[in-house]
């Protein structure tokens, strides 16, 4: 078990476990987004570093088929910080949350050496997806291409440039896909650390392992920052999962079926 796993399991606790806290119809979420832990401001504005710690809260959201209704943000800024620089962490903040229709409605504000931001986003949901759920013989899919956010956090490190419209920096978020085929789904969550390191967290929610259709490239399933969608469905409802995706212009990848059996982790723990 990796440090991260072992502190939460401190908590025994049965509202933790998925990417929110579903208390009666109610998810609560929340991520830290750390400056020098998950960006550096050499990489990205202060509009683009709000904006995407907003996206990131907002993907644990969709990731439970709850609908974002409210926002509490808590930003620790540096003392050297500006007013202009103020105001773009306000703009990002505020225009990912007019998108998705989300009123920001509190928070903190502290003074810090660097530029520390966590965010708390209260959804709604009528019928919750969770991790658990899956069965025997249910097929596992993900949304989009994975593999070049961690591409290009890699050339981000070594002092490379990204191409503005990157993974890395501007999330897609699959909302239209989960709202329009939760009915059909088993279980669900977000690819934030990783398709292999997820794939873990199902394995260890619902007692099974994978076998795969065919191998997956480490580089691919250890690529974090994805924000996609991993989900279990059952096969009949293939059709129909299918023909949401192609609505909703979804690329899903089908890529094994659940067993009963053991699974392991091929990546290295992102957070410690």
């Amino acid at each position: 078990m990796n440090l991260e796993n072992y502190f939460i399991s401190q908590f025994k606790n049965a509202h933790i476990g998925d990417d929110g806290a579903l208390i009666d119809d109610t998810v609560y979420s929340k991520d830290a987004f750390f400056e020098d832990v998950h960006f550096k401001k050499e990489w990205m504005n202060h509009y683009q570093i709000a904006s995407k710690a907003m996206m990131v809260n907002i993907s644990d959201a969709i990731a439970m088929n709850a609908k974002p209704k409210y926002a509490l943000l808590s930003v620790a800024m540096p003392k050297d910080i500006t007013k202009a620089q103020m105001r773009e962490l306000a703009a990002g903040f505020q225009n990912v949350a007019a998108k998705y229709g989300i009123e920001i409605i509190g928070g903190d504000t502290i003074s810090n050496v660097k530029l520390d931001i966590t965010i708390t986003i209260v959804s709604k949901t009528k019928k919750p997806l969770m991790r658990r759920g899956l069965k025997k013989g249910h097929l596992i899919a993900y949304t989009g291409n994975l593999g070049r956010s961690g591409k290009d956090l890699k050339r981000l490190i070594n002092l490379g440039k990204i191409h503005k419209k990157s993974k890395f920096v501007n999330i897609e978020l699959r909302d239209k896909f989960i709202y329009n085929s939760a009915r059909f789904l088993s279980c669900g969550m977000d690819i934030s650390d990783g398709l292999f390191s997820d794939l873990d967290k199902l394995s260890s929610a619902n007692k099974s392992g994978f076998n795969f259709y065919r191998p997956v490239k480490k580089n691919i399933g250890c690529s974090g920052e994805e924000y996609e969608m991993l989900f279990g469905f059952d096969k009949r409802d293939k059709k129909a999962v299918l023909r949401r995706a192609k609505l909703s212009r979804t690329p899903i990848s089908i890529i094994a079926q659940s067993v009963r059996k053991s699974y392991k982790n091929r990546c290295k723990a992102h957070h410690f």
